[in-house]
């Protein structure tokens, strides 16, 4: 099954909005094509914890990608496999396809050295004790719009040399175009430059969330517990996004609030990534 909100569990379970652990990131995404006969999905996933990133390495837990569309699919993963194949007499892609990640454990499996765990757990981290084919972790959902080309990502890159200024962000059809004057400003060349690309990522969030105010607000602000699906492709995946979240309201007041909501810690790891870098140069 694919667990949309927080579910109740005996034990600590890892997911981004369990307070199970102190370092709870566990964040999926996935993009999609086809050829005739098969469906290709790749993957990138980031799990915070070094004791469940451990118990994969060492073969005491396992990945299952989970695709829900008319039916339920399980794919066992290896642990260092970002993609998989599947013939589409298998799958049905529908506009409600939903995809999630969860981790399994493969054998009794004890807490004792598990450090990610909040206050609340730490002092009986001992007595923690799961049993075989407990569930360990499970990912945000990722929801399919079989009408969109690009169904999951969010933000392109782009180079142009001939921009005037040396970063432009841009609201296209499907995503946020983040271009650059220079290849260099991506710090490509530095380690964690995603992470480091955050500030465009907060700029191009905080457009598109302004223009969405516009496209489907009534005197500047949205109600999205009452906002039936936007037409737009893009405005479509923001308002997936932020009901994942559980925002319910969004206006010019608040969009920082969304955006902090929204990207999981965007500048704190920006921060840290900085951070990082500063140190190994010194």
């Amino acid at each position: 099954m694919i667990y949309r909100k927080d579910a109740n569990f005996p034990y600590p379970v890892l997911s981004n909005t369990s307070h199970s652990y102190a370092l709870n990131t566990f964040e999926l995404d996935v993009n999609v094509s086809e050829n005739a006969g098969k469906y290709n999905f790749y993957f990138y996933y980031e799990i915070e914890s070094e004791f469940i990133q451990q118990q994969i390495r060492n073969g005491k837990a396992q990945l299952i990608l989970i695709i829900q569309s008319k039916d339920n699919k399980f794919f066992k993963l290896d642990p260092l496999q970002k993609s998989v194949s599947i013939p589409k007499t298998r799958v049905s892609l529908s506009r409600r396809t939903s995809i999630q990640l969860h981790i399994q454990a493969l054998e009794k499996l004890s807490f004792d050295t598990n450090h990610d765990l909040s206050e609340f757990y730490l002092p009986f981290r001992k007595e923690i004790v799961v049993p075989k084919f407990s569930l360990l972790g499970y990912s945000n959902v990722i929801v399919f719009d079989g009408s969109i080309t690009k169904p999951f990502d969010l933000f392109e890159k782009k180079v142009d040399e001939n921009l005037k200024s040396d970063i432009k962000v841009e609201l296209g059809q499907e995503t946020i175009v983040i271009h650059y004057r220079s290849p260099d400003f991506q710090f490509n060349h530095l380690p964690r430059s995603t992470v480091l690309n955050n500030p465009y990522i907060y700029a191009g969030l905080s457009k598109a969330l302004q223009t969405f105010i516009i496209n489907n607000g009534e005197d500047g602000d949205v109600d999205l517990e009452e906002l039936p699906e936007p037409e737009g492709s893009l405005d479509l995946k923001l308002y997936n996004l932020m009901k994942k979240k559980q925002v319910t309201e969004l206006n010019m007041d608040n969009i920082d609030e969304v955006i902090y909501l929204i990207s999981d810690r965007i500048i704190e790891k920006y921060t840290a990534a900085l951070g990082e870098v500063v140190s190994n140069g010194s």
